[in-house]
């Protein structure tokens, strides 16, 4: 399934967010949207995933779920959002427990994706004696297992330090290598707009337009950011937005 924006606008009140977005997430491969702060990313997103309504265009899906799906669009958000009081496979199940599955699916579903994100051993821990990298790393356990359709991820790794930062990277590519899902993933870094996207979407600020889409084509698993072609890349993403970032905090800085 892929998501197709036609036209989309919005505002808030007399606030124009959003301005005309035409885009298509295509099936299969991991598009970033970058752009200055209050350029609308994360509305955006929340239109993608049905949370707001655009006051003008359309959003559509498609094509079909993938077999299995359970929610076609599930989220990723920067806090985590796990419940303090419950495990990480109870966190895990919770995504779940809307469904008619059994009591023996559900298991089925937790343990294979505690598997493939390496968190078997810390089943039954709290989020409280997990650092703030594995609390990331439920939350994205979380979202596969209701094998979505599209996967949305609203600045995902944007609370944790470097060095976490480029693990769950890491994980993040080892996942969709295994498996291609789609994704839709907001950040304010370009290393890793790059690092991770198929193509990366620049937006202006406010109101949000598309300025331009990059595409790149360097294998996921393979990219190495000493690259000269990939460090390019960076270089170009922050051309495309460094006059339009020092605007938008002046905006920002004079409401």
């Amino acid at each position: 399934m892929e998501l197709r924006l036609k036209n989309v606008s919005h505002a808030y009140g007399g606030t124009e967010v959003l301005r005309d977005i035409t885009l298509t997430i295509p099936e299969g491969k991991i598009v970033c949207i970058i752009g200055p702060s209050g350029c609308g990313k994360s509305t955006l997103l929340r239109m993608m995933g049905g949370l707001e309504q655009p006051d003008a265009g359309d959003i559509l899906q498609v094509g079909a779920p993938p077999e299995g799906c359970l929610n076609p669009l599930t989220y990723v958000f920067q806090d985590f959002a796990l419940l303090p009081w419950r495990s990480v496979e109870g966190n895990i199940a919770l995504a779940l427990e809307d469904h008619r599955l059994g009591r023996g699916r559900i298991r089925e579903i937790v343990a294979d994706v505690l598997a493939r994100t390496g968190l078997a051993d810390f089943a039954g821990a709290l989020p409280r004696q997990l650092s703030g990298g594995m609390k990331q790393r439920v939350a994205i356990a979380r979202a596969l297992a209701v094998n979505p359709a599209v996967m949305l991820l609203d600045e995902p790794l944007s609370a944790l330090d470097a060095q976490t930062r480029e693990l769950l990277m890491d994980d993040l590519i080892g996942l969709w290598t295994r498996a291609p899902f789609t994704a839709v993933y907001v950040t304010h870094n370009l290393a890793e707009a790059v690092r991770l996207g198929h193509a990366i979407v620049v937006l202006s600020r406010r109101p949000g337009a598309i300025r331009e889409m990059i595409e790149i084509d360097a294998p996921l698993e393979a990219r190495d950011m000493s690259d000269p072609v990939l460090a390019a890349k960076q270089q170009q993403l922050w051309h495309l937005m460094r006059d339009e970032a020092r605007a938008a905090d002046a905006e920002l800085a004079n409401v």
